[in-house]
């Protein structure tokens, strides 16, 4: 079964219309999936791939913060709405996203989980996160890895018949927001 064709979220529409019944079931089915051991064991099979090929190449990171801070760094975040999903189904127990945080990071041009020069969802960064380095040497590789690493996750989609949605970081966590679990 196939999950079918990858459907765009834009985060300026769902301002302005507003959440549709269609979004909350589609973050359903993610956070539901990011829970499923299955689903998760796959999704971070890809992850420790991508962190194998990453200590091959080995890019230096100064944990500067340097790519959290997007609008400084010259580069967008995006991530698949699963991803998205699994890092906020593995944010501390009883905590979530601060109300808003997604605008604040916006308005600085930052990721809302970037604490001081650090990460504060490390564990369960994205792909996104994973792959790129400020490291010059790392630009040659970044954008073949990434495609293979996308395509493993897309193929996960597939084969769980999950719907696909790839977007700016920000933007899928406010999907994600305007749909709170009940």
């Amino acid at each position: 079964m196939s999950a079918g064709p990858a459907i765009p979220w834009r985060g300026d529409d769902a301002r302005r219309d507003g959440p549709t019944p269609r979004d909350a079931a589609i973050v359903l089915a993610w956070r539901r999936a990011s829970r499923d051991p299955l689903v998760a064991g796959e999704l971070e099979a890809i992850y420790e791939h991508v962190a194998r090929e990453v200590a091959r190449r080995g890019p230096a990171c100064w944990a500067s913060g340097r790519c959290c801070n997007f609008a400084r760094a010259g580069h967008r975040l995006y991530v698949t709405g699963l991803e998205a999903a699994y890092v906020e189904c593995r944010l501390v127990p009883g905590s979530r996203l601060a109300e808003g945080a997604v605008a604040a990071a916006r308005a600085c041009g930052g990721c809302p989980f970037q604490e001081g020069n650090l990460c504060g969802v490390h564990a369960a960064r994205p792909l996104g996160c994973r792959v790129y380095f400020c490291d010059r040497s790392s630009f040659a590789w970044q954008g073949a890895l990434t495609e293979a690493a996308l395509a493993d996750v897309r193929a996960l989609h597939d084969r769980h018949a999950l719907p696909y949605r790839y977007g700016e970081w920000r933007e899928m966590l406010e999907l994600l927001a305007c749909h709170p679990e009940r």
